[in-house]
């Protein structure tokens, strides 16, 4: 009867781990929310977009992870709002009553307000966005092999990626390896010379948040690839036709991938007063969301301040992990009266891959920075550890594999009810 209910909301990397942590511990009965009925691995949604890997090598089902659990259930569910005077949540399958709220909801793509962009570029956060970028793009190599207009030709054929961070880069290094190793055997009758591949980014370099070597090998990396890196670009506007610049240059093209910024997912019923810029939920350092007592927000979604990071703790997966381990240990201590931890971010460094042999790697201790074929191995390790379930990780090691040895995955399946065009995704 004494027995605690904790509601996780959001299945994602702090969710999912919440809830493993707190796996068969029957002080709790845990109820895992999700909109979706599966666990996405957001680090390499960009590998689903260019075809090298397939949908089921990166998400994963929750009731397959939990279906020997004693305590954990899963729902698959809308939130609409939360009720913070009753402790209950109102869902698209009815009302739920909680003791606990670990809101996990994680960051969607963010347009800055502009709408014209929102309604013709395609976001990649997550599996479906990923699906239908990937179909979109197979769509203009499809709709190029055909026509015979060369300005349609050339847009078609012209892909435009905002933003210049992680997924910025990882994507563009991506399509720069379709472009020079599997569209001319698949395509022999497109002039492989027209296609472009553009990164634009708003500051003054790729990679912002990692070192000055990273960032120009990086660029180096990226650029004798065939991509065409612009730093200090800002982009005003995208009607499906055309890139207009902040300088007044156009792109012609009929596909922008929107990678530049991303905004949190906080419920209706969280007041203003608890949100920080980014539409993140103010938090103290046991991720207590300030003037409750039981509701919580954990990763992306949380705006938790350090004396180094003042403007907020970055929005990364291993933070999301470490706050869901650090905050399922303080709820055993509530529950067995001991004293509780404040989360201490342990920055462990950051790394992006470029491609085959290609990737930056820098550690925060000790303080290094290397490049090149060694940190591209590390990054593979490092992915393949993160993956859920050991199947999971011989798959995509061996696609892997398989791809570095042929130079050529060919996963490039095109589903026309995923829709050709940004407009009908909904209806997808």
């Amino acid at each position: 009867m004494n027995t605690k209910h904790i509601v996780i909301v959001g299945a994602g990397f702090g969710g999912l781990r919440l809830a493993r942590k707190l796996n068969n511990d029957m002080r709790f009965k845990v109820t895992l929310l999700d909109r979706n009925n599966f666990h996405q691995f957001q680090p390499l949604l960009y590998q689903l977009a260019t075809a090298n890997l397939d949908a089921s090598n990166i998400s994963f089902p929750l009731r397959n992870i939990f279906q020997k659990s004693k305590n954990v259930s899963v729902r698959i569910s809308e939130l609409f709002a939360v009720d913070t005077q009753n402790n209950t949540l109102d869902t698209s399958t009815g009302i739920i009553a909680f003791d606990y709220l670990i809101i996990a909801t994680g960051a969607d793509t963010n347009y800055f307000g502009n709408k014209e962009i929102k309604n013709n570029a395609f976001p990649m956060k997550s599996t479906l966005e990923a699906l239908q970028l990937r179909n979109r793009i197979i769509q203009n190599l499809e709709d190029a092999a055909i026509a015979e207009d060369p300005g349609a030709i050339k847009k078609l054929l012209t892909f435009v990626i905002v933003g210049a961070g992680p997924t910025g880069v990882e994507l563009a290094g991506a399509l720069a390896e379709m472009k020079n190793e599997k569209i001319p055997n698949e395509y022999p009758e497109l002039e492989i010379s027209l296609m472009k591949i553009y990164l634009l980014e708003g500051s003054n370099k790729v990679l912002g948040n990692m070192s000055s070597i990273s960032s120009t090998v990086s660029q180096a990396y990226l650029e004798k690839m065939g991509v065409l890196v612009r730093t200090n670009t800002i982009v005003q506007q995208f009607d499906g036709e055309k890139v207009l610049l902040a300088n007044g240059e156009t792109i012609p093209t009929s596909l922008v991938i929107w990678a530049a910024g991303i905004s949190g997912n906080f419920p209706s019923g969280i007041s203003q007063n608890e949100i920080a810029p980014g539409n993140r939920i103010l938090v103290d350092d046991f991720n207590k969301i300030e003037g409750f007592k039981n509701i919580y927000a954990i990763g992306d979604v949380a705006y938790m301040t350090a004396a180094d990071y003042p403007n907020g703790l970055p929005q990364v997966a291993n933070i999301a992990i470490d706050q869901a381990t650090n905050l399922a240990d303080n709820l055993k201590h509530i529950e067995s009266n001991e004293n509780i931890k404040p989360y201490k971010y342990n920055n462990k460094g950051s790394m992006a891959t470029v491609g085959r042999n290609k990737a930056v790697v820098d550690l925060a201790s000790p303080k290094i920075s290397f490049q090149g074929f060694f940190a591209w191995m590390v990054w593979m390790g490092l992915h393949l550890l993160l993956l859920i379930g050991f199947k999971n990780r011989i798959i995509v090691f061996v696609n892997w594999v398989y791809k570095y040895f042929t130079r050529n995955q060919s996963l490039s399946l095109l589903f026309n009810p995923l829709v050709k065009k940004k407009m009908g995704m909904n209806d997808a």
